[in-house]
């Protein structure tokens, strides 16, 4: 299995810059993982194959973050991934929008639309928050103790 994380702009905190390295290392522990920074959301539905010319062919499955998105527990998350690698071959890519969101055409080309919450989070932390829980829910199938004190 192989995951990408992508978004849209470039890091503008250090200290955002330095938790995002940190997540992918550990995440790496466990599965394949990339980032990807992209300049806008046309970049994304090229990079994942959902390009309007390209959609017959998609390179990968995309799972958009969005407010508006299907809410997991950790646990359920942790299935989730642990069921797409388990019968899918293309990488996952979890992609989130620059500071104005996605649009509906972004929408309409992802596979599924997930939320870390009802409340809205700043991008920069949103992708902090979904490295973790990624982290985390690798740890919740390999039975590593991190997740056992929340």
């Amino acid at each position: 299995m192989k995951i990408k994380i992508a978004w849209i702009g470039k890091t503008k905190e250090p200290a955002i810059q330095s938790l995002t390295d940190e997540y992918l290392k550990r995440i790496a522990r466990y599965v394949q993982v990339e980032n990807l920074v992209l300049r806008d959301e046309a970049s994304l539905l090229e990079v994942s194959g959902r390009a309007a010319v390209s959609r017959a062919s998609a390179k990968s499955t995309l799972i958009l973050l969005d407010s508006r998105g299907k809410e997991f527990s950790s646990e359920q998350f942790a299935k989730f991934l642990g069921d797409y690698q388990g019968r899918n071959p293309l990488p996952l890519i979890f992609a989130i929008g620059g500071a104005d969101g996605f649009s509906d055409a972004a929408r309409a080309a992802a596979q599924q639309t997930i939320s870390l919450g009802k409340m809205t989070l700043a991008h920069e932390l949103a992708r902090v928050v979904l490295l973790e829980q990624v982290y985390r829910a690798f740890t919740i199938l390999k039975g590593h103790p991190y997740h056992s004190g929340h």
